[in-house]
Order: C-alpha cells, then structure tokens, then sequence
C-alpha cells in the first residue's frame, strides 16, 4: 500500500489554499465584497496570479516577514509547504471570492473564499479540488495573520471514483463525541470496497509529517466512525479514504474544536 501514501500527501499539501486567503478575531461589522478597495482586489489579483505561474517570490512578497498562521506557520514555512505543493500538482487554477471585509485601523481584514483545482503529477493522474473560507489581516501591503474558518478538500483518481457523501460537523465543543459517515452513493454489488478514516492534527508540523495507513475491507458502503474532541481547542483534519476497483477518493474536512 505504500503507492497510496502520496495520494494523501495533497491533505496537508492543500495549504496553498489557504495562501490565497487570510485572519483576525471576528469582525463586529463587515463590508460588502462591492465596496471592497482596490488595494485589497489589486493584493488578491497579484497572489492569484503568481500563484499560477508558480512564482514563490511573487507569492511571499505579499506576506510580512512576521507573517503567522493560525495553523503554527511562519513566513518561511509557509514558502516551503508552497514549494512541496507546487512540486506535487500541475495546471493548479485558483479563484478567490471577497465575502467582506473591513478596516481596523491603517489594517484591512478580510473574509475570502479560495477555490483550487488540479492535477497530482506523481504516480497516477488525480484529480484536486479544495475550497477554504478564511479571513485575514493585512497591514501595509502584506499578510501578516491568517485563520481558516472552514476547509474541504477532495482527491480522484481512476476510471469512476466512488461517489461520497460526507457527515461532518464544521465544529464541535471540548470534548464532545461526534460522528464522521462517509457514504458511497453506489451499491457496491459485487465490487470490493477498502478504505480508512484519518484524524490528524493541522499545524505546521503535522504538514511535513508523513504516516503509514491502515485499510480495512468495508461490508457496509462505506465509512462510519464516532471520535471524540479534544479537551483543548484545536483544529483537525478528518479524512475518508475510499478505494474500488474503479477508483479511489480522499475526502478531508477540517473540524474546528471551541
């Protein structure tokens, strides 16, 4: 099974998303995305655009030296998880809607949306999308604190990949139980299905950590789990792996604990 191991890389690689948009506590009273001012347009448009052409200075120059992440992500961290990304996926197409926005001060903070689409370039040809809700302070032209508020990501690959519905809160409170049910839409038939269910951490460190899997065979047309919350706030990624003779899907949603 080692061969599936880079079909999860993309789960921590999906933090390019998150480049594109960026945080501060929540804002009391928000701006239209109409009223929005150019020098933020402008600021999303040059990201946008570099993050296409795959140009890492271009990318960085909008995030300040003292740039942080909710997630433990400094600037420097931040331009390497880019870099692995990059390395991993090709034709990478990037949309970014402003949901509002405000200004504190000399600063704008803003509430954006980020979609992602790709392909993985390693092994096998899999399919990317992502899309994250984020919000973001920007102080004198840069990036300098970033949250993500709300993710989901997917990974395909093969002829037909199963089709899932996934039952997840966005979050849950200290230490309560929740469920996690990823459901193939299809019978299964005569057809073989294996899979796994992940609960990692989100920070930098779990980003550039890689781990072994362990599949089990599936009787019931999917994957359904109860997990228990952290004590502590936190946020994790909690993943489906899906895998049939036609295809495979990664399915990942970030839960937020408070």
């Amino acid at each position: 099974m080692a061969s599936l191991r880079p079909l999860r890389r993309p789960i921590y690689a999906l933090l390019l998303s998150l480049a594109l948009g960026w945080a501060t506590p929540q804002m009391a009273k928000a701006d239209s995305p109409e009223t929005a001012p150019s020098e933020l347009t402008t600021a999303l448009s040059a990201i946008t655009d570099a993050a296409e052409a795959e140009d890492l200075d271009g990318v960085m120059a909008y995030y300040s030296p003292s740039f942080v992440h909710a997630d433990g992500f400094d600037q420097a961290s931040y331009a390497e998880a880019l870099e692995q990304f990059w390395s991993a996926y090709d034709g990478l197409s990037y949309r970014v809607e402003i949901q509002s926005w405000e200004r504190d001060g000399s600063a704008i903070v803003a509430e954006t949306i980020t979609y992602v689409s790709g392909q993985q370039i390693s092994g096998n040809i899999a399919a990317l999308e992502s899309v994250v809700r984020s919000r973001q302070r920007f102080e004198n032209g840069q990036i300098v604190f970033q949250e993500v508020l709300a993710e989901r990501n997917q990974l395909t690959a093969g002829i037909t990949p199963p089709n899932v519905t996934i039952q997840l809160p966005e979050e849950v409170s200290l230490g309560d139980e929740f469920n996690f049910d990823a459901i193939v839409e299809e019978p299964l038939g005569n057809r073989l299905l294996i899979g796994a269910a992940i609960d990692e951490g989100v920070t930098s460190e779990d980003f550039f950590e890689g781990r072994p899997l362990d599949l089990d065979l599936l009787s019931a047309g999917g994957l359904f789990k109860v997990g228990n919350a952290p004590e502590a706030e936190d946020d994790r990624w909690i993943s489906a792996l899906l895998i049939r003779e036609d295809g495979l899907i990664v399915i990942t949603r970030r839960l937020r604990v408070r």
